[in-house]
């Protein structure tokens, strides 16, 4: 492919001679990751397909034009177009070659490297430009294999890593006309929230799912991302045979969430290996289409072998794929909750989420928060907080846990209800659901 044609394919993703769409600003993202691109860092952004890193790379780039970076010092290359074949550090080197060249940038430039899984031996060409502090580079990807084997092995050190979620509640409520910054404004507009909250719980926080007016658009739109996960950030990647039985897993994953799973329980189920079950369950983790929680345990080892709960990285993925016997909103919306969890852990790396039992396996809560030696919160997902054998059920398991790990507050969440109990000394905060998420 020659220079110019090289160009003309560049110039529908970057600003050189045009305005482009740049969607609702995610501001939180947004500022947080231009505090750190003139630092001498490679910014990684990862995070589930369709989650919005597109979208908020063009916000970057936009934002710098308007702090007074010349648009010809900025450089969009978008390794999804279709355009663009054979993808090497070969081609690569000839995009930056054509860019210096046609477009001549005129002091160090912004290069965005977007989607750069999919170009072989990217890591060579991000690690030269890096050394020679030859421009700032921001890259992104679906797959959070851009931290684990790549840029371990050969950018230690050199990176910044920052995870993109699909929208919050907050985020989900802005792209809805909603902005709500304080308790007064909650209140004034609760049951719009609690609206949109229901919205929230049945398609999730995709932005363009989101954005969608026609139920069955949504829908359709939440299994073609299903499909493109699987297909091209689990199948392609990992070269994967047997496709009907790594989806029969993920569909069980996406069916059971907020579920315990056993690798061994499961491989009699569909039929693998134990190994095999394993590794396909690692591969799935690595796309961000859903993740794991270990149970607590001093011991490594007792952590490996015990179940581990499974959350999908949006709810809306999960009623679109999963198999619905019936409606379980207590499941739903404790995956809504480990999903913020895992959203704050994200912004504090020295965070970690557990769930625990304890010892006979009859008294458990949902989460553990554990922060860097001490665990210091304990919460419950209790949905029917009026169902008097299941609110009696749950206090239980949070007040064995509290009084394991010495805590003297504890969290239920709830569907709408509130308040705050003493208990043997211990004070219990219920708190509904949607009020958390919002963090006022």
């Amino acid at each position: 492919m020659n220079k110019e044609r090289i160009i003309e394919i560049l110039n529908t993703w970057n600003f050189w001679n045009k305005e482009l769409e740049i969607g609702i600003l995610r501001k939180a993202y947004l500022d947080r990751l231009l505090e750190f691109i003139q630092t001498d860092k490679i910014i990684s952004i990862v995070g589930v397909r369709r989650s919005g890193k597109s979208t908020l790379i063009k916000q970057m780039a936009k934002r710098l034009i308007e702090e007074g970076v010349n648009e010809n010092d900025i450089l969009i290359i978008n390794f999804e177009e279709p355009e663009f074949e054979n993808l090497d550090v070969k081609f690569l080197l000839q995009i930056y070659d054509a860019y210096n060249e046609i477009i001549k940038p005129q002091h160090k430039p912004y290069i965005f490297l977007d989607e750069v899984q999919n170009v072989e031996k990217w890591e060579k060409f991000v690690r030269s430009l890096n050394e020679k502090k030859e421009a700032f580079l921001v890259i992104s990807g679906s797959s959070s294999k851009l931290l684990s084997e790549e840029l371990a092995t050969l950018l230690t050190g050199r990176q910044l890593y920052f995870e993109i979620f699909p929208l919050s509640f907050p985020e989900f409520l802005n792209f809805n006309g909603l902005d709500i910054d304080s308790q007064k404004t909650a209140i004034l507009n609760s049951l719009e929230i609690k609206r949109l909250f229901r919205d929230y719980f049945r398609f999730g926080g995709f932005p363009e799912v989101t954005l969608g007016k026609n139920e069955e658009f949504k829908r359709r739109i939440l299994v073609s991302y299903y499909e493109d996960i699987i297909n091209r950030d689990i199948v392609q990647r990992f070269k994967i045979k047997k496709i009907d039985k790594l989806k029969s897993l993920v569909r069980f994953y996406l069916t059971n969430i907020s579920s315990y799973v056993s690798f061994n329980k499961i491989s009699k189920f569909i039929q693998l290996p134990v190994e095999t079950i394993r590794r396909f369950s690692s591969f799935i983790e690595t796309s961000d289409l859903l993740f794991f929680i270990k149970r607590f345990s001093y011991s490594v080892k007792e952590q490996e072998n015990s179940p581990r709960k499974i959350y999908s990285i949006d709810v809306g993925l999960s009623n679109a794929v999963g198999f619905k016997f019936s409606e379980n909103y207590r499941r739903l919306a404790e995956n809504i909750v480990a999903l913020k969890l895992k959203e704050i852990q994200s912004h504090h790396p020295l965070t970690e989420i557990y769930y625990w039992k304890n010892q006979y396996g009859d008294r458990e809560t949902d989460f553990l928060i554990k922060e860097r030696l001490d665990i210091t919160q304990a919460i419950q997902v209790c949905w029917d907080i009026t169902n008097r054998e299941t609110k009696d059920r749950e206090l239980k398991g949070l007040l064995k846990s509290m009084e394991e790990f010495k805590l003297k507050k504890g969290l239920i969440i709830t569907e709408d209800f509130e308040g705050k109990e003493k208990i043997k000394g211990k004070e219990i905060i219920y708190k509904a659901l949607w009020k958390w998420l919002l963090d006022l």
